[in-house]
């Protein structure tokens, strides 16, 4: 994967997919594993946007049983089961306990009657999944005294034990973007980051393309395209304000879904379902409130998601220090063995989805569908579709509706393509554990277990493009990254040793090698790429002021980045940073490196 402008300028494509978050990559993957010649643009970086900043599970629509949507759960569940196909690396299941109360809706009785009822529901939810341990089992039922054997903090005061169900979760959703990006590249598209789309280019009453500029460089060019996507999820409405051609402007509602990571290790690898204190109003069956969960990531704990009705421009989207505590608070309220604290809090993400068409302030209707809007029929704009994704699950089918749409309107042929069963990049293996013991016979003694495991993770079968640079005499960057320093030039051709490509990011089990895997191989354009969605860097705290100084001064090394951009580069990481770690907490606290330091990491890592 290259950032080559070239390739969006130099011809006529048949589909333009406007968004890289996870519904523009998997209409932009569907759309080039059709024949068509493609071309995906995204603002900001790959994945940037609600896509990682979501809870990190593949649901699977139990909750809609709740809501007696039966077609809602099957397509949901089949959707679950797509993504574990796929992309066995990145998705796997998660045990999720509900505890039990007494009778009544918080009892066994009706949790039993309806996991029954979704099991049956479901039973095809495994059809095609080699890998057993990603295939997602019936509800369990759990004694008290198992229950508080898994939780010893949750609430015991009449517990009866607790039910189990199982959902999905995705070791980085990021790079679950990223996966289908490649996938869109390798299929024949073309992707750019960085290229931000300001305008439809009309003919008459038919979209043509878009006038876009270079968010590296600052310049304008025009991509031509017969079909036009716009899948930029909060950010599509704003390509709408042309009232002439759109009518009067309105954007749709939004929430902010946010949650929290606390530095406090699982007590087992179930997740924990809590009841809240806020109601889902469109239930029909089931509990009187909404759960919250305190999910295990890695060595520390997910806590949400909590739900606020967001008007503002989606770049104002952020937490505030005041929201955690009252979400604390909450927690502690309706489970006090908790006893959670602020300073536990290392991380906290929000994204924005669509909320239900009449929502307000007073009346939490979470939204159910995305949002599909034909231009051809609500404005006269032939060759346009909008798309507004709402949940991550639903991004291959819904990508795959609206190219359905769009292609409905063209007499452009297309070959057929099973993207429910076709791998993402990485995912071309059966069993996780046999990749596994291959790769540790390979390249355990040289890189470590620990680490091992997050590259298969995050590359799958494709570990070995990181790890032979750790075991090759020397290696160079690669290719031509169109803007990829202060002045748009090319990369540098810095040859480093496979022992400093070994070394590991101080305080992290981060190879070097991942970041010239990152910026050679994967587009990656700053140091938050890198930082925040293509490594383990910064996924649940703040990897250290040292870690962030030696990533940047290979990447400067690599693209040609002068001193000044390197230290720019930190502070700008550093500022992002800032937005999710409410506390301002180091991991591994140290003194911030001046500009002379870090010009003497980047001089090193050139030499």
């Amino acid at each position: 994967m290259q950032r080559n402008l070239q390739d969006l300028t130099s011809s006529r494509f048949d589909v333009l997919v406007i968004g890289g978050g996870a519904f523009g990559a998997a209409a932009a993957r569907a759309a080039a594993l059709q024949g068509l010649r493609t071309a995906l643009i995204e603002r900001a970086d790959f994945g940037s946007g609600a896509s990682a900043e979501c809870f990190k599970m593949v649901h699977g629509g139990i909750r809609y049983l709740q809501h007696a949507d039966i077609p809602r759960a099957r397509a949901s569940c089949a959707e679950r089961s797509a993504f574990l196909r796929t992309a066995p690396h990145l998705v796997r299941p998660l045990p999720i306990a509900i505890p039990t109360y007494g009778h009544g809706r918080r009892g066994k009785a009706l949790l039993r009657a309806g996991m029954h009822a979704f099991d049956a529901l479901t039973f095809d939810r495994n059809r095609g999944i080699e890998d057993r341990s990603r295939r997602v089992r019936n509800a369990q039922f759990l004694s008290r005294e198992d229950a508080r054997g898994l939780f010893p903090l949750i609430d015991a005061r009449g517990l009866t034990g607790a039910a189990v169900f199982e959902d999905g979760q995705m070791y980085n959703p990021a790079r679950l973007v990223l996966a289908m990006v490649r996938s869109a590249v390798e299929a024949g598209g073309v992707a750019c980051n960085y290229v931000e789309a300001t305008d439809f280019i009309l003919e008459g009453d038919r979209v043509r393309g878009v006038a876009a500029v270079d968010r590296m460089t600052g310049g304008n060019f025009a991509i031509k395209a017969d079909l036009v996507l716009n899948a930029a999820g909060p950010w599509a409405e704003y390509l709408l304000r042309d009232r002439a051609r759109f009518g009067a402007w309105e954007r749709g509602p939004f929430s902010r879904d946010a949650y929290f990571i606390i530095d406090r290790a699982p007590t087992s690898q179930f997740a924990l379902a809590v009841s809240g204190l806020s109601k889902d109003q469109d239930a029909v069956l089931g509990r009187a409130t909404r759960h919250l969960f305190l999910v295990p990531w890695r060595d520390k704990t997910l806590v949400g998601v909590w739900h606020k009705l967001f008007p503002e421009h989606p770049a104002r989207a952020r937490i505030e220090p005041e929201e955690l505590q009252q979400w604390l608070d909450e927690l502690n309220a309706v489970n006090p063995e908790l006893k959670l604290s602020f300073d536990e809090i290392t991380f906290g993400n929000c994204g924005l989805v669509p909320f239900g068409e009449h929502a307000d302030a007073q009346s939490m209707q979470f939204g159910k569908e995305s949002r599909f809007i034909d231009h051809r029929k609500t404005h006269g704009v032939h060759g346009l579709v909008t798309l507004i994704g709402i949940r991550y699950t639903m991004a291959r089918a819904d990508g795959e509706q609206a190219l359905a749409m769009l292609l409905g309107q063209s007499s452009l042929k297309t070959k057929s393509a099973d993207t429910t069963t076709l791998p993402l990049a990485g995912g071309a293996f059966e069993d996780f554990a046999a990749l596994r013991a291959q790769a540790r016979r390979e390249y355990e003694a040289g890189v470590g277990a620990e680490t091992l495991e997050a590259v298969l993770c995050n590359h799958g079968n494709n570990y070995r493009e990181v790890l032979r640079r750790t075991q090759s005499s020397g290696t160079q960057s690669g290719g031509t990254q169109s803007g990829g320093t202060q002045s748009g030039g090319t990369q540098s051709h810095a040859t480093q040793s496979n022992s400093e490509l070994r070394a590991k990011i101080p305080g992290t089990q981060v190879l070097v090698a991942e970041i010239h895997q990152a910026v050679n191989e994967e587009m990656a354009m700053h140091l938050d790429d890198v930082v925040l969605r293509r490594t383990d860097l910064s996924g649940h705290a703040h990897p250290g002021r040292d870690a962030l100084g030696v990533a940047a001064a290979h990447m400067g090394a690599l693209l040609n980045w002068t001193t000044q951009r390197v230290a720019e580069e930190i502070e700008n990481t550093e500022r992002m940073l800032a937005e999710h770690h409410a506390t301002h907490r180091e991991r591994a606290p140290s003194r911030a490196p001046s500009p002379p330091r870090v010009g003497s990491m980047l001089a090193a890592v050139s030499a």
